[in-house]
């Protein structure tokens, strides 16, 4: 009896193709280019560009410009966790600095042991993969795990010796710390600052009931939940002001409760006003005083640590690991074989692509990663071609590192084309680059960005069918 072949699943191939169909159609590219509305404030943004600042300002002092790229990269740690509460935020920035200072080591261990480059793109595809996976359990929120392989990429190309590889671990280190110290630093004086922005956000999430009704209603629940965590990690005693923010909290919980009453018009005037107030950096602001006596306080949730270990058994996160590896595995390796200059940038662009939580969100990231690419690389090669000192390029880089903050939750194409000009001013200093390092970029990227989504739509989950909903 002839053994029977397997026969094709013609279901999981339809959906594929119509996956990748939905890549190439006007309204992916539509909503790529759409500027959401969010609700970015300037302090975290001021802070990783201080901690950038100070970084390359110390590599110029010292007349190291070819490590003060490093020292930066360092700092970018202060990138994640933006908005955590300060004890939860400390421990989340150690967590990737250590992460930025080890690939810095394994991407320099790479070069320094002049490994083939087909080699160096396999290492660099399980590095990236890894930091899916950790970044991911953890949630460790942030730039991702782009930053961490763009260290260990940046540290191959640069290290020739057991001494440079000492260098970059070292200079990386340094600007762990710094961007560590300057992000903890308003701890001291502002210390109910994330607290205050959290509960501020969940006013808003519930006025937003008096314009769209029951919609709001799930989001208005889910920021109050956040907040009331946010409250609870960043008070280690119950103050008073604690006590008046988990009173505001109370007060939107009823609203939420009694979004059919005649009452939500009237606090939602009261919630607008309290809000301004609690986004105001000074300690004395106007919002109802609670007499915190015999107040009950919020249990601490659980440790970021304690929650994450779990999920690194989660199966999404694995898949999306594996995903990360194969795609940046791909995407290196058609590179080098194409003959393209800097092939572990087709590594990075591939990961990169690969961050939405579903198709959708991934093909919009990847159209956003290649258009913002295109912008930044031309930026970067107009600024590269004035042939500027270390000092304008430094300044460059520090503007660039604050507005790709600002833009981040606006629309990643902006971020990119911010933090795209940015990493090739990085890559130059203390280096003669020409111009024509642009074009190597778009190419890289163009590769990894196409065969992410390929992959993407390969492996897509017969579930996610988020690609199919009618554009807005």
């Amino acid at each position: 009896m002839r053994p029977s072949l397997p026969i094709p699943d013609h279901n999981r191939l339809r959906h594929s193709t119509t996956a990748l169909a939905h890549s190439l159609s006007p309204a992916a590219w539509r909503e790529a280019l759409e500027f959401r509305s969010a609700d970015a404030t300037v302090a975290p943004a001021l802070r990783v560009g201080s901690a950038v600042l100070v970084a390359l300002v110390g590599g110029g002092l010292l007349h190291l410009p070819h490590l003060a790229g490093f020292a930066a990269l360092g700092a970018l740690a202060s990138a994640f966790g933006r908005y955590e509460p300060y004890p939860r935020l400390a421990g989340k920035m150690a967590m990737v600095g250590l992460g930025v200072v080890g690939y810095v080591a394994l991407g320099a261990g790479v070069g320094a042991a002049t490994v083939p480059m087909g080699m160096q793109i396999a290492a660099l595809s399980v590095a990236a993969g890894f930091a899916f996976w950790v970044l991911g359990a953890f949630r460790l929120s942030g730039p991702g795990p782009v930053i961490l392989v763009f260290a260990a990429a940046g540290a191959a190309g640069f290290a020739r010796t057991a001494t440079d590889v000492r260098d970059a671990v070292v200079a990386a280190s340094v600007g762990v710390v710094v961007g560590w110290v300057i992000s903890m630093v308003p701890a001291l004086y502002h210390p109910h600052g994330p607290a205050r922005i959290a509960v501020a956000r969940a006013l808003a999430a519930v006025s937003a009931i008096e314009r769209d009704g029951h919609r709001a209603v799930p989001g208005a629940r889910a920021a109050i939940s956040r907040a009331h965590d946010v409250v609870a990690l960043g008070s280690r005693r119950a103050d008073a002001h604690t006590h008046e923010l988990l009173a505001l909290l109370a007060a939107a919980g009823t609203v939420v409760d009694e979004a059919e009453s005649d009452v939500v018009p009237d606090r939602v005037a009261e919630f607008a006003r309290f809000e301004v107030e609690l986004r105001k950096v000074r300690r004395d602001i106007a919002i109802p005083r609670v007499d915190g006596t015999g107040a009950p306080v919020l249990a601490r949730p659980v440790g970021f640590v304690r929650e994450g270990v779990p999920r690194l058994r989660d199966r999404a996160i694995l898949v999306g690991a594996a995903r990360v590896l194969l795609a940046s595995l791909l995407a290196g390796w058609f590179a080098a074989a194409a003959g393209l200059h800097h092939p572990l940038w087709a590594t990075m662009g591939a990961m990169a692509a690969l961050q939405g939580v579903n198709y959708r969100q991934t093909v919009q990231r990847a159209i956003q990663r290649l258009l913002g690419n295109v912008a930044g690389a031309v930026l970067a090669a107009a600024l590269i071609a004035l042939s500027l000192d270390y000092w304008p390029y430094a300044l460059a880089i520090v503007v660039l590192q604050v507005v790709a903050e600002l833009y981040v939750m606006k629309n990643y194409a902006a971020t990119s084309v911010a933090v795209t000009a940015m990493a090739l001013l990085l890559t130059g200093l203390g280096e003669n680059l020409g111009p024509e390092i642009a074009m190597s970029r778009i190419a890289d990227t163009l590769v990894g960005v196409v065969v992410g989504v390929l992959v993407a739509a390969v492996t897509i989950d017969r579930a996610d069918r988020h690609h199919l909903r009618p554009a807005r």
